[in-house]
C-alpha cells in the first residue's frame, strides 16, 4: 500500500517537466550567461519575447507538425485562442516585422527562453526546451551563414569540448534534384523520409516504381551517401547537372572557405542528405555535436522565407542551443567546473548579533556572497552545512570574552584556520589577501 507522501512524490509534476535543484540551476545559469556574453561579443543585442502569443499569429511562422505540438487554450480576456510558443524564431520574425522598422539593418538579435511542446507520453522526452539562440536578419551572404557556425563553435570551445563536430547541410541541393521530377506529393514525401533516415534500400525500392530517368534515380540514391569530410563537395558536384543544386554547392563551398579562416575546418562534416529542416530552411543548415550525447546540442541555418510571412521580406539566418542538451554534455564530460569564488558563512558566538550583521553587510558591499548562520548550532554542524552548500570559508565571530578584535577564518576545504583583525576583515579582504592568509 502506497503512503500518501509517496503518491505526492510520484505525481508532483506533469510528465515531461522537471525541477532543477541548486547545482543544476547554477550550471544552467552559467551556461546561459556564457552564451549571452559570447553573443554580445559578436555584436548581438538581447530581446525578450513573450511567453504567450495569439495562436493565429504564431501559426503564420510555424509549420503544421510543430503547430500541433503547441499548448493552446482560450484567453478569457479576448476570447481568442492563445498559445505557448513551441519555437522562438517565429516570434522573432513577428517582432522584426512589426516592431523593428526604426532599427538599421542588419539586425543581430539573441534570446534566452523556454518553449513548450507536446510529446508522446511514453517517449521520455522533455516538454520544456531551454533555448538560447541568435537571429541575423538582413544579410544574404555566405559570410553571414559562416558567422552563425563560427559562433556556435566558439561556444563549444569555451565550454571545453575539444572534439566537437559541426554537421553542414544545404537543403537547396536536394530541392534542385527533386524540383523538375514529375512526382506526386506522396512519392516526394516517401522519398524525403527515406533519404532523411539514410535508408538506402528503401530509397532504391521506392525509385524502382517511378517513371523517372536513370540519371535522376542515381542522383537521389546518392543522397544518403553524401556524408563525410570536405571531399563530399567534389563528389556531389560530379553527381548533379542541374543549376539549382550546383549553385547550392557553390554557396556551401564559400561558407566552408570562410570557416577555414575561422580555424574550424577540421571540425566540419558535410551531410547533403540532411533534409529534416526542409520545410523551414532555405539554404545552409548545420547541427553541432559533442561526445557522449546522442542528439545535437545546437542547430540552425538560413530561413529566408519566414520574414515574408509576416509582411517584411528579409533574408535571415540563425541558430539555437538546446541548454539542457548542453547541460547533459557538460555533466558527462566534466567540462563545466563549479565556479571558484570566495564566499562566507558567518558563525556568531556572541549573544548580540550587531558585529555579525555589520561584518556580513561589509563583505556583501565588496561583492562577496555571505550567509548568516542564524540557526543556533555547534561549529562542526555549521562546517558540514558550509561544505554541503559549497561555501568556501567560515568566519567565526568570537564571544565577548574571546580574543579582542580577532576573527577566526576557517577554510572549509581543509579546515585550515587563521586569525585576522576585525578592521582588516572589513576593509581590505580580497582573494589575494585570503591566499596570503593561508600560505
Amino acid at each position: 500500500m502506497q503512503l500518501q507522501g509517496e503518491i505526492f512524490r510520484e505525481n508532483s509534476l506533469p510528465k515531461g517537466v522537471t525541477d532543477f535543484l541548486p547545482e543544476q540551476a547554477e550550471s544552467i545559469t552559467r551556461i546561459e550567461a556564457m552564451l549571452g556574453s559570447t553573443f554580445e561579443l559578436w555584436g548581438f543585442k538581447k530581446i525578450i519575447p513573450p511567453l504567450l502569443e495569439f495562436e493565429e499569429m504564431l501559426a503564420i511562422g510555424v509549420d503544421e507538425a510543430l503547430r500541433e505540438k503547441s499548448f493552446r487554450f482560450e484567453d478569457r480576456q479576448s476570447n481568442r485562442l492563445i498559445a505557448i510558443p513551441p519555437d522562438i524564431t517565429p516570434q522573432v520574425a513577428r517582432i522584426e516585422a512589426m516592431r523593428m522598422n526604426g532599427y538599421p539593418l542588419p539586425h543581430r538579435l539573441y534570446y534566452n527562453g523556454r518553449v513548450l511542446r507536446h510529446v508522446q507520453s511514453q517517449s521520455g522526452r522533455s516538454r520544456e526546451i531551454f533555448q538560447s539562440g541568435v537571429e541575423l536578419i538582413g544579410l544574404d551572404s555566405p559570410e553571414a551563414d559562416a558567422e552563425m557556425i563560427a559562433m556556435s563553435a566558439e561556444v563549444l570551445q569555451k565550454l571545453g569540448f575539444d572534439s566537437f563536430k559541426i554537421d553542414l547541410g544545404q537543403v537547396e541541393f536536394y530541392r534542385g534534384i527533386m524540383s523538375e521530377l514529375p512526382l506526386n506529393q506522396s512519392a516526394v514525401l516517401n522519398i524525403q523520409e527515406a533519404v532523411g533516415k539514410k535508408d538506402v534500400s528503401t530509397v532504391t525500392s521506392l525509385l524502382e516504381k517511378l517513371a523517372i530517368s536513370d540519371r535522376a534515380k542515381n542522383e537521389i540514391c546518392a543522397l544518403p551517401r553524401m556524408f563525410g569530410g570536405i571531399e563530399v563537395l567534389e563528389k556531389a558536384a560530379a553527381s548533379v547537372t542541374n543549376d539549382r543544386s550546383r549553385r547550392a554547392l557553390e554557396n556551401l563551398v564559400k561558407v566552408v572557405e570562410i570557416l577555414a579562416i575561422h580555424g574550424i575546418a577540421g571540425q566540419l562534416t558535410i551531410d547533403l542528405g540532411e533534409i529534416r529542416g526542409l520545410s523551414y530552411h532555405s539554404g545552409v543548415t548545420f547541427e553541432g555535436f559533442v561526445p557522449q550525447v546522442g542528439e545535437p546540442v545546437c542547430g540552425g541555418g538560413r530561413y529566408d522565407g519566414l520574414m515574408g510571412r509576416y509582411g517584411k521580406e528579409l533574408p535571415a539566418t540563425g541558430f539555437a542551443f538546446n541548454i539542457l542538451a548542453l547541460l547533459q554534455a557538460t555533466e558527462k564530460n566534466g567540462t563545466l567546473k563549479p565556479a571558484e569564488r570566495l564566499s562566507f558563512l558567518i558563525f556568531n558566538n556572541r549573544a548580540d548579533r550587531c558585529a555579525a550583521l555589520q561584518l556580513a553587510s561589509s563583505l556583501r558591499s565588496q561583492g562577496y556572497p555571505v550567509t548568516r548562520d542564524i540557526i543556533r548550532r555547534d561549529l562542526e554542524q555549521s562546517m558540514q552545512y558550509a561544505e554541503r552548500s559549497a561555501i568556501s570559508h567560515i568566519v567565526v565571530v568570537p564571544a565577548e570574552d574571546g580574543q579582542s578584535g580577532k576573527l577566526q577564518i576557517i577554510r572549509v576545504a581543509d579546515r585550515a584556520t587563521r586569525d585576522i583583525p576585525l578592521p582588516e576583515m572589513i576593509e581590505s579582504l580580497s582573494a589575494e589577501r585570503i591566499a596570503d592568509i593561508f600560505q
